[in-house]
């Protein structure tokens, strides 16, 4: 059978989203003043970056350039950002092409020229300057590295979150990082669905020693290891969520969207034990999942324990999930008996006869025999002169179809009547079984026919 959909509430969904990214707002790049507001600490470390002893990292300046740079801090601390980035702007382009220290110096106004555009909401253009200011070979390696975080930084708040995040891992692995940055590092890369690398920070995160973690981060690390295939790691973070069943399915479903419907019945038995999972309708999943995962003996069993005991009703759906368990457990007396019960609660030809062909598979040829009377009446099969036109006709009339489909069900069902009666050693009921399957169209029963000596 095909594995059974885990479907995952939506309000259930849209709180994991919520978790997984603080900066999913940032898709709408146009919202400017939240954007500012969420990365207005990076801002803030771009205009200290702005600050004099900056000036003495790279090669010496000229006296009047300090004064040009130190005229354009003041002027960005006073608050004159549009002037602070014409100006600054205006001095790099002079400056290109020039010395080591014409070129320390252009890094040093493109460098505030960011700060001013940023403080004014700009932060692609920010992040740009800033790029431009890295690729000068005389600044100092401490000073490019610090300008790498705050270019990451910006790209994130810019709405560039795979360029934003390919910087900040360059920064991190760098400089070893901090846990703020990994733990921006971790949302974006959930933001971005890149979940392997996520997993990645957060196990740095946690070999670091930084295991003092919130709930919003217990709940942010579980969704990344679920949807990286890491379940084991993912539950041992719930907490509190654990008594949660829109948890467990969350993340039973995750493990069978990943393909692994064992993994997923895992869990989902994980949920039930636990005492969370035990409506009626998580039973029959837990036993669907273990049919798809590969555990149908298992499936089997808690049907059988969960009907019996009135867990579950005795209806159709929960009767016919319990013989196809144990059908794919290849429990032939388990699965017979269950096939029994089920066509006896339904009385249908399809169900009688799926008893027949699951009997006839095993070689249980009482079974079939028993099963096929139930389609065909006896006294079709044991009146030795009967025009054909009326058993097809009786036939069709108890498999509910009188078109080729429902004759093909007839001559499969004499068929199954005849050999049965073959292995039963009673030749007479073998015959006329085995006529009216060729009748019907049967290619089999000829052969078999041959072998009674009647071809």
């Amino acid at each position: 059978m095909d594995a059974p959909q885990i479907v995952i509430p939506s309000a259930d969904a849209a709180r994991t989203v919520n978790a997984v990214s603080d900066i999913a707002d940032c898709r709408c790049v146009g919202a400017a003043r939240g954007q500012r507001r969420r990365y207005g600490a990076a801002l803030l470390l771009l205009a200290l970056l702005a600050a004099t002893p900056a000036l003495a990292e790279g090669p010496a300046l000229r006296s009047s350039m300090i004064a040009s740079l130190e005229s354009l801090q003041q002027q960005l601390a006073a608050g004159d950002n549009a002037a602070v980035a014409s100006r600054a702007e205006a001095a790099a382009a002079r400056l290109d092409g020039g010395n080591a220290a014409d070129r320390w110096a252009r890094a040093l106004f493109l460098q505030l020229e960011a700060s001013a555009l940023a403080r004014q909401g700009d932060s692609a253009a920010a992040a740009a300057r800033l790029a431009t200011a890295r690729g000068i070979a005389e600044v100092p390696a401490a000073r490019r590295l610090a300008w790498l975080r705050q270019e990451a930084q910006l790209r994130l708040a810019a709405g560039q979150r795979e360029r934003g995040a390919d910087l900040l891992t360059r920064w991190v692995e760098a400089s070893g990082g901090d846990a703020e940055s990994r733990w921006l590092l971790v949302r974006t890369r959930a933001a971005l669905g890149e979940w392997q690398a996520a997993a990645d920070s957060l196990d740095r995160l946690r070999a670091s020693g930084s295991a003092s973690w919130d709930a919003d981060q217990r709940q942010l690390a579980s969704t990344v290891y679920q949807h990286s295939g890491r379940f084991d790691d993912a539950l041992a973070l719930l907490g509190d969520d654990a008594d949660s069943p829109q948890v467990w399915r969350r993340a039973a479903g995750l493990a069978q969207q990943a393909g692994d419907s064992g993994r997923a019945a895992a869990i989902w038995e994980s949920g039930w034990r636990r005492g969370v999972l035990t409506r009626p309708q998580d039973l029959v999943q837990l036993a669907e999942l273990h049919i798809a995962g590969g555990t149908p003996a298992r499936a089997g069993e808690y049907l059988a324990r969960w009907l019996a005991d009135g867990e579950l009703p005795r209806s159709e759906a929960n009767l016919r999930l319990e013989a196809q368990a144990w059908s794919a457990a290849r429990e032939h007396d388990k699965s017979l008996a269950a096939w029994r019960a089920l066509a006896t609660l339904t009385g249908s030809a399809a169900d009688w006869r799926q008893l027949a062909e699951t009997a006839y598979g095993w070689g249980e040829w009482q079974m079939v025999l028993d099963a096929i009377s139930q389609i065909v009446p006896a006294d079709d099969v044991d009146r030795n002169k009967v025009d054909r036109n009326e058993v097809d006709q009786n036939a069709a009339q108890k498999t509910g179809s009188g078109d080729s489909s429902g004759q093909a069900a007839q001559g499969r069902d004499w068929l199954l009547m005849g050999v049965s009666a073959v292995q039963l050693q009673r030749p007479a009921l073998a015959r006329r079984a085995l006529k009216r399957a060729v009748a019907a169209g049967e290619s089999q029963a000829q052969a078999w026919l041959a072998s009674l000596g009647q071809g």
